[in-house]
């Protein structure tokens, strides 16, 4: 007989009515549950962790940072004062700018709840916004989202704005049809300083596309990641994974990038949140946990990365992400690189700098087109050059829905989107929605 033994003791909110309520997370066999009970409304519970690594072994226990900058006063406490405050305990290390909310997909999952009809920011208030994350946050890493952000003509002027205004590293997340589509907007787009491409990438399969976005779109995505190489703009694929559609793809996923790794920077897996357009409550079936992910990963390449090689961050919450960064040999076999602590420290101030450096280090090009797809051996300077053309990334980032929220891991959050008033808001906070579809912060 299995006993459930309690895990830790957290804080969560009500799925109906945002109440914040105590949580616990109880371990039985490899599944840890999140139990909660709302005094109106009832009892909720939910898978949050399973698979062959631990939650104890996964943990890292860290020195907070504290926010110099903050641009809200503590009034009802976490996550009613979100802004950032000074109770929150990590810097922004990538600070997301929803550009527009308009799309040329209608996608099952959607962050966004994209298409609908609202104007797009100006200019003039998008460099409001990029001003209102210097004061808080500095010169941190910037993503312009939406929506679909390349749908904006003036998209070159937005990026070039943000370089004007000190940004060292900007990318855009898209689905990658105008990428495919108008290569001339490619160039202007690296023109204007564009670092990466942060490409939605759900498969190597066109079913999986039709069932998630709708629409077969394989061909658009080989096409967009040709025209970036061609102009050097750094690309990270990032696939939504959905248990029944693409789980059994990811070795797939993988292998593909490494064979367009002269313009793939690596891949950045996205489990399924139920937020958005998904307000219902998900069975545990239709769930896939970070070790589950984990141990698909190995199973899938056949044990060419092992589980045991992808490390927890030190920036986020432990229990948010994982990561591993790897060198392509001429043989085929992936080295790692680094080691647990590669980008991280106990120190949560420390972690969060070394992370925007990191990111902006290995997710934008290459910048190099004579070095051979695989990586030399022969001199200590072929050696350096092939860890910069042959290095691949692997990572994931597990976001948090009403279901299974959990509000330390909420505090420790690194990735902040920009309101249009000119606060960040932890990411998972930002798009999530009650048993109703109603938003906590998203307008």
């Amino acid at each position: 007989m299995i006993v459930n033994k309690v895990f830790a003791k957290t804080e969560s909110l009500c799925p109906t009515c945002f109440q914040k309520i105590d949580a616990t997370i109880v371990n039985k066999g490899q599944s840890y549950i999140m139990k909660k009970t709302c005094p109106t409304h009832g009892a909720f519970e939910t898978t949050v962790w399973k698979g062959s690594i631990p939650m104890e072994k996964w943990k890292l226990t860290k020195e907070r940072a504290h926010i110099k900058n903050p641009l809200t006063e503590v009034k009802e406490g976490c996550p009613y004062d979100c802004g950032l405050c000074k109770s929150h305990r990590q810097h922004t290390c990538t600070a997301l700018i929803e550009i527009t909310q308009r799309c040329n997909l209608n996608c099952r999952f959607c962050f966004a709840d994209a298409k609908n009809n609202s104007s797009d920011p100006t200019a003039e208030e998008l460099n409001a916004l990029y001003k209102s994350v210097l004061y808080a946050s500095g010169a941190c890493n910037i993503q312009l989202s939406g929506g679909e952000p390349t749908l904006r003509d003036d998209l070159p002027q937005i990026i070039k704005n943000g370089k004007d205004l000190g940004f060292g590293f900007i990318q855009v997340n898209t689905n990658g049809i105008r990428l495919a589509e108008e290569e001339s907007f490619v160039k202007d787009l690296k023109l204007a300083g564009l670092d990466s491409v942060y490409l939605q990438f759900d498969g190597t399969d066109d079913l999986i596309y039709h069932k998630l976005r709708g629409a077969k779109l394989l061909d658009l995505k080989i096409k967009a990641i040709e025209n970036c190489e061609k102009y050097g703009i750094g690309i990270v694929l990032v696939p939504t994974l959905v248990p029944g559609v693409n789980v059994g793809n990811i070795g797939r996923i993988i292998e593909f990038a490494l064979e367009h790794i002269r313009a793939v920077r690596g891949v950045h897996f996205q489990p399924v949140s139920y937020f958005g357009r998904i307000p219902n409550p998900p069975k545990d079936e239709e769930r896939i946990t970070l070790p589950e992910l984990m141990d698909e990963i190995e199973k899938q390449t056949n044990g060419r990365i092992m589980a045991s090689s992808l490390s927890p961050p030190q920036c986020e919450n432990s229990f948010c992400s994982f990561h591993g960064r790897y060198l392509l040999k001429a043989s085929g076999e992936l080295q790692v690189l680094g080691g647990k602590s590669d980008c991280c420290s106990k120190k949560a101030e420390e972690g969060a700098k070394k992370a925007k450096i990191f990111v902006a280090k290995n997710w934008a090009s290459r910048q190099s087109s004579t070095q051979s797809e695989k990586a030399p051996t022969d001199s200590w300077d072929e050696i350096l050059s092939s860890i910069k053309d042959s290095s691949f990334n692997l990572s994931a980032m597990a976001f948090q829905d009403v279901w299974n929220l959990d509000l330390s891991r909420v505090m420790d959050c690194c990735i902040h989107v920009v309101s249009p008033e000119g606060k960040l808001i932890p990411f998972c906070l930002y798009n999530i929605t009650d048993t109703q579809g109603r938003a906590l912060y998203r307008k």
